[in-house]
């Protein structure tokens, strides 16, 4: 059977229909429902489960889930217990860590108010809150195409066939999916969303913004020796083990019941093709200063995820005909305070009002440019405009003087609400910034011992990582010769090194270099579709349902 001999497809009709249900997503059909019970709300949701793909440090900001549900706190329900006591900066080095006094840091890095738990628990939370207010949620169905009108507005989105094998062909279990349409449509997807793609080019939403920045973040969960535990004590680092001119840092959180959430961001506008973020994440936990925390506890839990870096210069236009973007499929990071949950979550009720006051007024499928409008001016828009140019910095002058020059300029714009620099551009992006391999040379990766330090594969077997193997392969090569040419000869292979799944090999054969993609290993992380040097890798939703089950994640 061929597309063209398809069966239509079945379709519903709602009145705003939302893809991701992550933050953004819930928290904007929340205050759909809250402002307007009548309204009909569908999510779409890729993960097996609500919360199974969501991966965050996570320290939260509860400032925007004060104003969606005040009472949360009463919940004993609600994952989020620990709150932070003791707040620490490092300056790693190989064999020391420098603590940087507290008085040096900008006010709007403090963290005591905040707290620390698992993103995806918190989304397993909310899911049951929305659905109590009468939002449909279906996890296992992944959102693979935009539906558009007569006149090219968004009408809502269709839901990725089931049972195709990989040849194509369909199995007997094979099952059709189906037309979600809505006045509105919400895309949540997070960072490099599939779908937020598409929509970027077609309406050309980035057409006055700076381009898109990205950091890999890799994150394990221990449970560890009681007597190390510290509930409350959240540590970041920046330093070793990278160099000057590579962005990124570490976490160290304690929580919950003797957990800790250990984590490495990797700035995906690095230079040295050789450069492997997994085996940075790995070589990091061996440092003298961290390491002790670990010896007696185990490993439970793995995954990595891009995040969105780009800020204030690099959201795009949110609003087109027929719906809106939200949460990181926007780009609504705090780089420097390494969150974005506070502002998925405040931009998905923003949007949310301004589409209700839509529907109230019997619009449909027309521009809701009352969001765009106002997002600047929102906390969202006031928390990463006094944070704009540490990045920029950044990646402008190193990580010692990027650092310094970053922190001076949040403290002006704390105590003046003025920046010494204005606003900064991003130079370019990330897949342009790699070095020919033949300007660096390879570093070999100590072995991991498995205690302590560990492999891709056993790491991915933790992440709960499944897909169905006779499915198309989700990870789309446009020009395998380019790969060859450029990504092999010129570049050594780095999709081998930047993927934190092993899905990308390149297999030396008798006739030449075979590039081998192990799709089954997919966490969805995106890293890929943002790093490899020519654009020619594009991630694709597989089957719904496939992919990690990140657990307290």
């Amino acid at each position: 059977m061929t597309d063209d001999t398809l069966a239509p497809r079945d379709s519903m009709e709602f009145d705003v229909v939302i893809v991701g249900a992550g933050p953004a997503g819930l928290a904007a059909a929340i205050r759909l429902k809250q402002t307007n019970s009548d309204l009909s709300i569908v999510i779409v949701e890729k993960g097996s489960e609500v919360g199974a793909h969501i991966m965050s440090g996570a320290v939260i900001d509860p400032v925007a889930l004060d104003k969606l549900l005040p009472e949360w706190r009463d919940d004993a329900d609600c994952p989020l217990k620990t709150q932070v006591t003791d707040d620490r900066f490092y300056w790693l080095t190989a064999n020391a860590a420098f603590r940087l006094p507290s008085f040096l840091m900008p006010p709007l890095m403090n963290n005591h108010h905040c707290y620390i738990g698992s993103l995806g628990d918190l989304c397993r939370w909310l899911a049951p809150q929305a659905e109590a207010l009468g939002v449909e949620i279906y996890p296992g169905f992944a959102a693979t195409e935009i539906i558009y009108g007569e006149n090219g507005e968004v009408r809502g989105i269709a839901t990725g066939d089931m049972g195709v094998a990989r040849d194509g062909s369909h199995k007997p279990s094979f099952t059709r999916g189906m037309e979600l349409l809505g006045k509105y449509t919400l895309f949540a997807e997070g960072a490099r969303g599939s779908l937020s793609k598409q929509l970027i080019a077609k309406f050309s939403l980035d057409k006055t913004s700076a381009p898109p920045k990205f950091g890999i973040g890799l994150k394990e969960i221990w449970q560890i020796d009681p007597a190390k535990h510290k509930p409350g004590l959240i540590q970041h680092s920046f330093g070793w083990p990278l160099d000057n001119s590579t962005g990124g840092g570490s976490f160290l959180y304690h929580y919950g019941d003797s957990l800790i959430a250990v984590g490495f961001v990797t700035h995906l506008n690095y230079a040295d093709p050789y450069l492997s973020p997994f085996e940075e994440f790995q070589r990091l936990k061996t440092h003298p200063a961290i390491r002790g925390v670990f010896e007696g506890g185990k490993r439970i839990s793995y995954g990595a995820r891009a995040i969105t870096e780009g800020g204030f210069q690099s959201v795009p236009r949110l609003t087109f005909p027929g719906g809106a973007l939200i949460g990181c499929a926007a780009g609504f990071v705090n780089v420097p305070r390494i969150k974005g949950v506070h502002n998925a979550l405040s931009s998905g009720m923003l949007a949310a009002r301004h589409v209700a006051d839509a529907i109230e007024e019997a619009r449909a499928n027309d521009e809701v440019v009352a969001y765009e409008q106002a997002w600047r001016s929102s906390s969202v828009g006031r928390d990463l405009f006094r944070v704009r140019n540490v990045k920029p910095l950044w990646s402008k002058f190193g990580t010692v003087v990027g650092v310094v020059l970053g922190g001076l300029d949040m403290w002006t714009q704390s105590l003046l609400g003025v920046s010494l620099f204005g606003t900064l551009p991003h130079a370019e992006p990330d897949r342009r910034t790699l070095d020919p391999a033949k300007d660096h040379a390879p570093v070999a990766a100590p072995k991991p011992d498995g205690k302590l330090t560990f492999d891709r594969l056993s790491s991915v077997f933790l992440s709960n990582t499944n897909h169905e193997e006779d499915q198309p392969i989700h990870l789309k090569v446009a020009d395998m010769e380019l790969q060859k040419t450029s990504e092999h000869d010129v570049f050594a292979g780095p999709s081998n090194r930047y993927c934190p799944a092993g899905v990308y090999e390149w297999i030396e054969e008798s006739s030449g270099p075979r590039y081998q993609i192990n799709a089954q290993n997919c966490v969805h992380c995106k890293t890929c579709d943002v790093k490899d040097p020519n654009g020619n890798i594009t991630w694709v939703p597989p089957e719904g349902g496939g992919g990690p089950n990140y657990q307290g994640m």
